[in-house]
C-alpha cells in the first residue's frame, strides 16, 4: 500500500467508527466479538473441519447456518452485522470494526492435543485484533471502540463431552473439581479481556448435555435410576449444573471487583430444561432424538453427515444433531436472554437488552 493511501484508509476507518457509534447510540454497542464452540460457529472458522469432526457432526448447523445460532439472533436484535469468521478477515480493519467470530465447533476451554481452537488460542487472536485496532486507529479511538463492543463467550460443552464423557476411563479429576478447573480458566480469560479494555462481557452457561441425543444414546442401556424425571442422564447434568453454578458465582465476584465493567451470565441450561420438561407447550414434538443423524436417537458417532438425512420439519425438534439445539430453540433462548420471555431471568444480573442500554 502506498504512503498516500494509508492515511486515507485510517481516515475512513475513523469515519466508519463515527458512523457506527452514532447509529448504535441507543444500544450503546458497536460490534460483537464471539469466542466459543459450535454454539457460535458452524465450522466456517475451522480449517479442514470436515476432516476433523470426529465425534461431532459434519454439519453442526441446520440449513439456515449461522442465522440460527444464538449470538447471531442477538446481533439481529441489536441491529449489528453478523460477526465474520476470523480466518476470513485477512487483518482487515473494516472487518474488525464489524465484529469478528473467533469460535470453532470443537473449541475447548482446556488446551490439549485434540483441541483445534482452544479458549487460549481464541483469546490470543482477540488480543492481536485489539492491538491492530490500536495501531490503526490510535489509542483513544481504539479504546472507545473496544469499550463499546460486546464480547460474547460460550465454551465448555466440548470439554465435558470430549475430555470427560467419551474418555470416562481416563478421568484425572472428579466432577466438581473438573468443573471448577474449567471455570478458573474462563475467569483468567475474562480478566484478560477486561484488562485489554472490554467493558461489556456476556458469558453463556452450558446446555443440559445429559438430555442431548448423543448422551442418551451412549447411556441407553444404563439402569433406570440413571435418568431423571425428564429422561435425562442425571450424572452428566449434575456436572454441567455445577459448572454453571460456579461460573455464575465467579461472574458475580468479577462484577463486584470491576465496577466499570458489566458482565452477564446467561443460564441457557434453565431455558432448555423448561422446553424439555414441557415440549408441546413450546411447539415441539420430539425432545430426545436429533433432527439430523442416524442410529439410536439419530445420534450415532458420525452425527449429521448430510442435509438429506435431516428431518422434514426442523421446527418440531429440540435438538438439531448430537449436541446442538435447533434454530427454533435458539430463537426462544435469544428472546429470553434479550427480554425475559418466554423464560425469565436466564441472564443475570440483567438481560442483554438492559446491558446494552445502560
Amino acid at each position: 500500500m502506498g504512503l498516500g493511501l494509508k492515511p486515507l484508509l485510517i481516515f475512513f476507518a475513523h469515519l466508519i467508527l463515527l458512523i457506527d457509534t452514532t447509529a448504535a447510540q441507543e444500544s450503546n454497542v458497536n460490534a460483537m466479538f464471539l469466542l466459543g464452540d459450535s454454539s457460535v460457529d458452524c465450522g466456517f472458522n475451522t480449517l479442514f473441519y470436515p476432516l476433523l469432526h470426529r465425534n461431532f457432526s459434519l454439519l453442526p448447523c441446520d440449513a439456515n447456518a449461522t442465522s440460527s445460532l444464538l449470538p447471531f439472533l442477538l446481533a439481529d436484535k441489536i441491529g449489528l452485522p453478523h460477526a465474520q469468521p476470523f480466518y476470513n478477515q485477512n487483518e482487515s480493519l473494516e472487518a474488525i470494526l464489524n465484529g469478528l467470530n473467533f469460535g470453532s465447533p470443537q473449541a475447548t476451554i482446556m488446551s490439549n492435543e485434540q483441541s483445534y481452537q482452544s479458549l487460549n488460542q481464541q483469546l490470543r487472536q482477540v488480543l492481536d485484533a485489539i492491538q491492530l485496532l490500536r495501531l490503526q486507529l490510535g489509542q483513544h479511538a481504539a479504546r472507545h471502540f473496544i469499550q463499546s463492543s460486546l464480547f460474547y463467550l460460550s465454551f465448555g460443552e466440548v470439554d465435558f463431552i470430549n475430555l470427560y464423557l467419551l474418555k470416562s476411563s481416563e478421568r484425572k479429576y472428579g466432577g466438581e473439581e473438573f468443573a471448577r478447573l474449567l471455570v478458573s480458566q474462563m475467569v483468567i480469560a475474562i480478566r484478560n479481556l477486561q484488562e485489554a479494555g472490554a467493558r461489556k462481557i456476556v458469558c453463556m452457561g452450558i446446555l443440559p448435555l445429559g438430555c442431548s441425543p448423543r448422551v442418551l444414546s451412549e447411556w441407553r442401556d444404563s439402569p433406570a435410576d440413571t435418568l431423571d424425571k425428564k429422561g435425562c442422564v442425571k450424572e452428566m447434568n449434575e456436572l454441567v449444573g455445577k459448572y454453571n453454578e460456579v461460573m455464575e458465582e465467579e461472574m458475580v465476584k468479577l462484577n463486584a471487583e470491576f465496577g466499570d465493567t458489566q458482565m452477564i451470565f446467561c443460564d441457557v441450561y434453565k431455558g432448555m430444561m423448561e422446553i424439555i420438561g414441557n415440549p408441546t407447550r413450546y411447539g415441539f414434538k420430539e425432545s430426545k432424538s436429533a433432527c439430523c443423524g442416524v442410529g439410536w436417537y439419530n445420534a450415532s458417532a458420525v452425527g449429521c453427515v448430510a442435509m438429506e438425512i435431516a428431518c422434514r420439519d426442523v421446527r418440531r425438534y429440540v435438538w438439531w444433531d448430537l449436541y446442538n439445539p435447533t434454530g427454533v430453540v435458539n430463537a426462544l433462548l435469544a428472546d429470553s436472554a434479550w427480554g425475559n420471555r418466554p423464560f425469565s431471568t436466564i441472564c443475570r444480573p440483567s438481560t442483554i437488552q438492559d446491558l446494552l442500554f445502560t
